[in-house]
């Protein structure tokens, strides 16, 4: 009988607990599974990422990211065109085919810019930092944590908003909630039109220690539609 009123406690308070845990305690347990050492504060290190999409050729691209030098670089093969932006404590450099000094007609015609530098810094360092970023200055973490059933699995989610100077789009972070494994992210930019989309996270690759997703699938919100894959690889 001793026994069995042990179990019980324990269920219930699992139950409870799964009910009662704060936004902040969920991603405290998330960051703890993918960054247990808290390395990516320092993160110096090089991303592999291939890109499948249903139509186009696959876009091979090198990303070398040091946050304590405030470094991003990503060179990307893409059929016969090599470019490489450069983001060095907020100045930008951009190169093709190895030419560190392209002409602005080259420039324009691959459509490059130093914004778009800036947004592939921004892209990368989010998502490849993901729990750990809902920690930067500007994110609303709400403390509301939802249990739901997403593609036949259960999880705990976690929402996130931000600022207006930092974005206006609003995310649900989905959580395992035995491993608090981040499995799967979605957003919106006006969630009564379920416009923007769902990404599936598969497997791990661990850079620096730091658990990322390996292969991060992408959907549309509306219909499902297939956008396309990243595939992560800490060597080339």
């Amino acid at each position: 009988m001793k026994n069995i009123t042990t179990l019980l406690l324990l269920f219930t308070s699992i139950i409870s607990f799964s009910q009662d845990i704060t936004g902040d305690e969920l991603l405290e347990k998330a960051i703890q599974f993918h960054d247990p050492n808290g390395n990516w504060e320092t993160f110096k290190g090089a991303l592999f990422v291939t890109m499948e999409t249903p139509k186009g050729t696959p876009r091979e691209s090198s990303i070398r990211i040091s946050l304590p030098e405030e470094y991003f670089s990503v060179k990307t093969i893409r059929d016969t065109i090599t470019t490489t932006y450069t983001v060095r404590k907020g100045v930008c450099n951009i190169a093709i085919n190895g030419d560190e000094n392209p002409s602005k007609e080259q420039v324009k015609k691959l459509g490059l810019s130093c914004e778009r530098a800036k947004m592939y810094k921004n892209y990368y360092t989010y998502l490849y930092g993901l729990p750990m970023k809902l920690k930067d200055e500007g994110t609303i973490v709400h403390q509301t944590v939802t249990k739901k059933k997403f593609k036949g699995k259960d999880y705990l989610v976690l929402k996130a908003t931000y600022d207006k100077e930092v974005g206006k789009d609003t995310w649900y972070f989905y959580f395992n909630p035995k491993t608090f494994a981040m499995e799967v992210y979605q957003f919106f930019k006006e969630e009564s039109k379920n416009d923007g989309e769902y990404i599936l996270l598969s497997g791990l690759e661990t850079i620096n220690e730091v658990k990322m997703p390996k292969n991060r699938a992408w959907y549309y919100n509306k219909d499902n539609g297939y956008l396309g894959t990243d595939i992560l690889s800490s060597k080339k």
